[in-house]
């Protein structure tokens, strides 16, 4: 074969095709792999619920951050009633830091408008209801009774030496009707404490309008 015609040879061996084009095997960006039959949604929705007890959280600086305190109602619309008791003499003339702790939760309530619930009892009727705590009391005694359990628990940690119970009652009325007495304390000889000794009657604040004679 001449050498002209390898030329002729090799320059159709390069300019014809060898093979088809590839096609592309990657799908178009915008489509898909795949569709689901259920779609997923970025929407949740919450069912609300309703409260079956009424839930009071109150924080003041007479003592820690109170949790919520769930309030029960007996059969027949009783309430239910906390308290802590001792003998008068250590609950109003000698406990030292009762007086202060009642008077700035009673502030709190001022400012927040909160209705009371805590209140003293001085010989309350409800006593009789517990004859394992009278047989430890001296007379006369003294309740702080209120319808928060929780504060009644960390009011019993500061005071120690009071008795802890609960009872039900139909009204304010019924539970903290009280049986009168007059209380008597002796002056010490010397007062070494370096605050002035609180003056008597400083309790008479915190008794219930409606206490005495039920």
């Amino acid at each position: 074969m001449s050498a002209l015609n390898l030329v002729s040879l090799g320059g159709q061996l390069l300019n014809s095709p060898t093979h088809k084009p590839l096609k592309s095997f990657l799908l178009p960006p915008t489509k898909p792999f795949f569709k689901s039959p259920n779609p997923i949604t970025t929407t949740t929705t919450w069912k609300s619920t309703t409260a079956v007890r009424t839930a009071v959280a109150a924080v003041d600086s007479s003592g820690p951050t109170e949790k919520v305190v769930v309030e029960e109602e007996g059969g027949g619309g009783r309430k239910k009633y906390h308290f802590l008791v001792a003998n008068a003499k250590f609950m109003l003339d000698e406990e030292e830091h009762f007086q202060e702790q009642l008077a700035e939760r009673l502030r709190y309530y001022g400012e927040k408008n909160k209705e009371l619930d805590f209140w003293l009892v001085i010989e309350p009727k409800f006593l009789d209801k517990f004859p394992n705590i009278t047989k430890r009391l001296k007379r006369p005694a003294v309740a702080l009774v209120s319808t928060n359990a929780t504060w009644i628990t960390f009011m019993k940690l500061r005071l120690d030496r009071v008795l802890q119970e609960s009872f039900e009652a139909e009204s304010l009325e019924e539970a903290v009707a009280s049986n009168p007495v007059n209380l008597e304390f002796e002056k010490p000889e010397k007062w070494t404490a370096p605050y002035p000794k609180y003056e008597y009657g400083w309790w008479e604040t915190f008794l219930a309008p409606v206490a005495s004679k039920v």
